[in-house]
């Protein structure tokens, strides 16, 4: 390579973007490709939150309405996936490679090629799954689950599907590996662990999850691939196979899962609530432990979800009590929080306001998960439309609502303008309301019996299901609020931003001028006391 070669290139790397396509192409800074997982995650949020869409209104009455019913489960597959793997991850991991080298004084990500490619397997991996409706036999309709043999009346689209989740995974490991070399390798010099911010001990954890489970997944459906095209009957009874194996496998992937889900929204929120609140966070170190005793418990209790399978009283009662268990850190991790905005001088902001729903509703998902870890209650509840309430009330209101009060809370860090805080407030007010007027009646619509992932139902259940789908329409237009305010702070719309944005909060990526320069920190910063990131 000439000199002059060597010197653009050191030029462009180390002072400044690329111009053009060029620059997300061949990204390698952490906030590029942050925003790119941020944006990607805002999309596919959109797409899954149309496929929801759909099928409320298809559910607004009794009857079949406008689709088919077989075109019902194909949404309903596709939805979740879109939502789980589509919407809630990338943003997560968005937001990881966006403020975890700034919280830590590192200058970027450890792995920076590597963190392209696990983002850029992305966008084909959806573009393949999403391709599958139409292909003959149209998308798979067999649940996120994928359980067989259901899964295997797949049409052409199954291979696809297997591929796509395989590549989704290798970008989650990749992410994984990434994250926890930049946490462990690159943190300024006097940041002990026990220093480090919630939010990048939450995301340490939650990538050592990932590495552990999602390998499982793969091996679950390249299991289910050789069942359909090598001869294989790992879950084919008529060869000898057990359907009942598969389910174990996936949640032994899937309940660590839902801690994925999670926990990052857990360091969001011990991030925000004591800037608010001008307090320091209440028991920093009982809330590392915590959040490991969560990840560590996650992985003995995923048979809660098989409890109607004909599994033996022992291991009902194991699994009952060790998803009990779970509500300890849980319940230390609540606690912790009030405490901290205990007597402090909280102001209510639009991320203040997201934190403190998101300690109400999702707490109510907390409560119904212990319903549902009671084994005899469970046979009623099981696959009622109460695990749909479940579930969403754990999500939508944790994980997602976390998301956008981290949007708001970094935003104007990201941007160097403030976003519009009227209209922050409106969207906020408006999905916090309508988030339950979707989800709250399903609940008595699953103790009244309605089964989940059904196109049609009996009279009885009309009310209720009209109530949330008058909801779920609310909340889904009430998101085109938040794509605006989100833009309009972008265009530099709002007021100058100063560095600290908020006052006086605590923590390394305050003392960087907003917008975030291209480069954070080439030198590592002083970490002064441990006060300032607990």
């Amino acid at each position: 390579m000439t000199s002059a070669v060597m010197d653009a290139h050191h030029s462009e790397e180390h002072h400044g973007p690329a111009k053009g396509i060029r620059r997300w192409l061949y990204a390698t800074n952490h906030k590029d490709i942050g925003t790119m997982y941020l944006v990607l995650s805002l999309v596919m949020f959109l797409t899954g939150g149309a496929m929801a869409l759909v099928i409320r209104s298809e559910l607004f009455q009794p009857g079949l309405q406008f689709i088919a019913p077989n075109v019902f489960n194909q949404l309903t597959t596709m939805h979740a996936l879109i939502m789980v793997f589509g919407a809630v991850m990338p943003a997560f991991v968005g937001l990881a490679n966006w403020m975890i080298p700034m919280m830590i004084g590192a200058p970027d990500m450890a792995l920076p090629r590597m963190n392209n490619w696990s983002f850029w397997i992305l966008p084909f991996a959806f573009l393949m799954l999403v391709a599958t409706f139409f292909m003959p036999g149209g998308a798979p309709a067999a649940g996120w689950t994928m359980y067989p043999p259901l899964v295997l009346q797949t049409g052409d689209a199954f291979p696809y599907l297997i591929f796509s989740v395989h590549l989704l995974g290798i970008s989650s490991i990749m992410g994984a590996i990434n994250i926890i070399v930049t946490i462990v390798n690159m943190r300024a010099p006097d940041m002990s662990l026990l220093k480090m911010p919630m939010f990048v001990w939450t995301w340490l954890i939650t990538a050592y999850l990932l590495l552990a489970v999602m390998p499982v997944l793969a091996g679950a459906v390249t299991m289910l691939l050789t069942d359909q095209f090598f001869g294989t009957s790992f879950f084919l009874a008529a060869g000898g196979g057990d359907p009942v194996l598969f389910q174990h496998i996936f949640w032994f992937f899937g309940h660590p899962e839902v801690y994925i889900l999670i926990l990052p929204a857990f360091g969001v929120i011990s991030e925000i609530i004591p800037t608010f609140s001008r307090k320091p966070l209440f028991g920093h170190d009982s809330m590392v432990y915590a959040a490991s005793s969560i990840a560590f418990l996650s992985f003995i209790v995923w048979a809660h979800h098989m409890f109607t399978v004909g599994m033996p009283l022992t291991g009902q009662l194991f699994f009952m009590f060790s998803t009990m268990l779970i509500a300890v850190p849980t319940g230390v991790k609540l606690f912790n929080w009030i405490a901290t905005m205990w007597r402090g001088t909280m102001t209510f902001e639009t991320p203040m306001l997201f934190a403190i729903a998101i300690l109400f509703l999702f707490t109510i998902g907390g409560f119904s998960g212990i319903m549902l870890a009671i084994v005899p209650a469970d046979i009623q509840y099981h696959d009622s439309y109460f695990v749909v309430a479940h579930f969403h009330y754990v999500l939508v209101p944790g994980s997602i609502f976390a998301i956008m009060a981290a949007v708001y809370y970094w935003l104007p860090k990201w941007s160097g303008h403030m976003y519009n805080e009227s209209l922050g407030k409106l969207h906020f007010w408006l999905s916090a309301v309508f988030v339950n007027v979707t989800f709250f009646p399903m609940h008595f619509l699953g103790l009244a019996g309605m089964p989940r992932r059904i196109p049609d139902y009996s009279t009885q259940f009309a009310d209720f299901n009209s109530i949330a789908s008058v909801g779920a329409i609310g909340y889904g237009l009430s998101q085109l609020l938040f794509v605006y305010v989100v833009i309009q702070c972008v265009r530099g719309k709002g007021a100058k931003a100063t560095s600290e944005v908020w006052d006086n909060p605590k923590g390394l990526e305050w003392t960087l001028p907003s917008p975030a320069p291209y480069h954070s920190f080439e030198v590592p910063p002083k970490v002064s006391s441990e006060s300032a990131f607990s």
